[in-house]
């Protein structure tokens, strides 16, 4: 079963970004339906992973909402089929176990997990922070990244806080642009294990978890109050945007 929602081209100025939502389960697709389009999104239903991956393609949505306790397919396979053509956010809701569903879809290429039940507000915050992030440009290039009290000058590789330098290594930086990269999201240890490999050669976990210790010292302090970098247990570690 599918709804798209009419498009017409004076819809591309006025209407918010248009949302996918993979679920089988009625109740909690009407829940959704209504948070989101109560938001003014523009929605598109489906109720199996085979339905979600034909409208991924045909419907291009500016993100996915996707279960992953689906009647057809599992979601994981739902979301690497989906990840050999197209780079559309994606982000999970499943009331499975938390570190196991969160890992093994974010390894999938899910770029953010929440777990049921969520709050209303947590729900809009997480879509709007991926739909933002992904209609920025590729990469971090040039570009200054700022939020909250943290500024990252990725020309000249410089961070601050609170407009006080913070010096950093190369595997310090190199985690700190990866969490950008994903800013928002959730990045697991096997990803950032990936992403370090391929600019710096061969890492370990034990090397990023080091790294991730020593950068959250830099740039929290305490980091029993974090400000920037939020550990997500089991599962890994979001760069908080404000």
């Amino acid at each position: 079963m599918s709804i798209c929602s009419p498009w017409r081209p004076d819809d591309a100025v006025t209407c918010k970004a248009r949302v996918l939502v993979i679920e089988d389960e009625r109740r909690s697709r009407q829940f959704l339906r209504s948070i989101l389009v109560g938001y003014g999104y523009r929605l598109t239903e489906v109720d199996t992973g085979a339905a979600g991956v034909k409208h991924a393609r045909t419907c291009a949505p500016d993100i996915i909402v996707l279960d992953l306790g689906l009647p057809d397919m599992d979601g994981i396979e739902v979301i690497r089929t989906i990840r050999k053509s197209s780079v559309v956010p994606i982000l999970v809701t499943s009331a499975r176990d938390r570190s196991i569903g969160a890992v093994a879809a974010l390894n999938a290429g899910a770029n953010d997990y929440l777990r049921k039940p969520f709050e209303i507000g947590e729900l809009q915050s997480r879509i709007n922070t991926l739909i933002q992030n992904a209609r920025r440009p590729s990469g971090v290039g040039n570009e200054d990244f700022i939020t909250d009290h943290l500024r990252v000058d990725c020309k000249q590789r410089r961070v601050f806080v609170d407009d006080r330098e913070i010096q950093l290594s190369p595997t310090e930086y190199g985690i700190l642009l990866s969490l950008i990269v994903h800013a928002g999201g959730v990045v697991t240890l096997d990803q950032l294990c990936k992403e370090q490999a391929t600019a710096r050669g061969a890492i370990n976990e034990l090397l990023v978890r080091t790294g991730m210790m020593q950068l959250r010292r830099k740039i929290e302090g305490d980091t029993m109050q974090s400000h920037f970098v939020q550990a997500e247990p089991g599962v890994g570690y979001r760069l908080v945007v404000v």
